[in-house]
């Protein structure tokens, strides 16, 4: 069996060694951070099949919402996974046009959602504020989901663990070994690891993994806010996921509440993965994993911290009483055309790229697609349109990306 390098122990990282040690191989894991310290911990994270196109895109995500629950089955429960409706409404004519044409074009793929009017909002997320809603209709999605992304990390490293892979943080790489012109393994703080292959699920920072092994990733880096309020009393805790025109809201473990906001994103500057925030980590679900705190709470302006939370106040009145508890400056890492990059580059043999965004739901198909190419030594036909030295496609419709091309600042990795 190979033996097989995962750079990486975000979510991506944690089920290619997961599903490659289900399948025999030596795996060893290494992160310069912790378990889900990077991305994977400032990730708003949800079932995000409804934006994907074009349709082979949205099925490969519908797979990996699938099989997250049948990891649940071979995991003993998926208690990172916690379905919820998904409630979206637009403010524009414009706005509401594109949700009904979403909601269309789901509806004919055989995907679950219906239309509603705002009335329905006092029973799918009571305490949703009367004046935060001015369309005149809604679209549910009924079957949707947020992830508890670091506890499902750390769900699928400790069962790599138990599968023989040998896990290791605090190792940042600074070079690519290459023998006979094919990539053998890295070098990590002075350490060599030498490997039949090397997967690069190193999320933000793949591209500069590839430099190292004279490659380059169309990879952008795109920073954003993600926010987390203190604990609601019971009765007033959010039940849906909420997706408005200012602000999106998720329910998180003990009674928080996670925000994103488009807009407030847009104000980021360019550079704002700058300066290390020195608070404590906000997520419950990391409250036993202090070292992701370090790696993912980054500091951006106050006053858009601010602004995140009264957007949030604005649509949801319980948050009104609520303070919040932090915010996190995560960077996404967003393939140039929106597609995953997935597979060997031509000029990079042994060197294995899984990077993506909307890695999450996407995790549990990418890591057992990935794991069957490397073991099994066939390609898989489901990853013929991700190769990563493929020309970019010029005609995707990935909506959460369109927005984030719109919306928020973008760097070149």
């Amino acid at each position: 069996m190979p033996r097989v390098l995962v750079v990486g122990a975000g979510v991506l990282g944690a089920s290619v060694a997961h599903h490659l040690a289900q399948a025999g191989a030596h795996v060893t894991v290494i992160d310069a951070g912790g378990p889900a310290a990077g991305t994977s911990s400032a990730t708003f994270s949800i079932d995000v099949t409804h934006l994907k196109t074009p349709f082979s895109y949205y099925a490969l995500n519908r797979r990996g919402a699938e099989l997250h629950q049948r990891l649940g089955e071979e995991l003993g429960g998926a208690d990172w996974r916690h379905p919820a409706p998904l409630v979206q409404w637009g403010h524009t004519e414009q706005e509401q046009h594109v949700i009904r044409e979403r909601a269309e074009r789901l509806r004919d793929w055989g995907h679950a959602c219906r239309s509603a009017h705002p009335a329905e909002l006092a029973d799918l997320a009571p305490g949703v504020s009367p004046d935060a809603c001015r369309a005149d209709e809604l679209v549910v999605h009924e079957h949707a989901c947020w992830y508890d992304a670091p506890l499902f990390t750390r769900r699928l490293l400790d069962r790599a663990a138990l599968g023989g892979a040998d896990i290791r943080f605090g190792l940042r790489v600074t070079e690519v070994l290459r023998t006979g012109g094919r990539v053998t393994g890295v070098v990590a703080e002075g350490r060599r690891f030498e490997a039949d292959w090397v997967v690069n699920c190193a999320g933000p920072d793949a591209g500069r993994i590839a430099a190292l092994a004279g490659a380059s990733l169309p990879l952008n880096r795109v920073p954003g806010l993600v926010g987390e309020s203190t604990r609601l009393p019971d009765h007033e805790q959010l039940g849906a996921i909420l997706a408005t025109p200012g602000v999106d809201l998720r329910p998180a473990p003990d009674g928080r509440v996670v925000s994103i906001s488009w807009p407030v994103d847009a104000m980021l500057p360019p550079d704002a993965e700058g300066a290390t925030d020195t608070r404590d980590a906000v997520d419950a679900s990391n409250a036993s994993n202090p070292s992701n705190a370090s790696d993912t709470a980054r500091r951006a302006d106050p006053a858009l911290e601010q602004e995140l939370h009264r957007l949030g106040r604005e649509v949801f009145t319980p948050l009104r009483a609520a303070g919040m508890a932090g915010v996190r400056l995560g960077v996404r890492p967003v393939p140039a055309d929106g597609l995953p990059l997935v597979g060997c580059a031509e000029a990079t043999a042994g060197l294995y790229t899984v990077v993506t965004h909307s890695g999450v739901t996407l995790a549990p198909a990418l890591g057992l697609l990935a794991a069957r190419e490397i073991v099994g030594g066939r390609a898989c036909e489901e990853l013929a349109d991700y190769r990563p030295d493929r020309v970019p496609a010029t005609d995707v419709l990935d909506e959460s990306v369109q927005v984030m091309s719109g919306a928020a600042a973008i760097t070149a990795a």
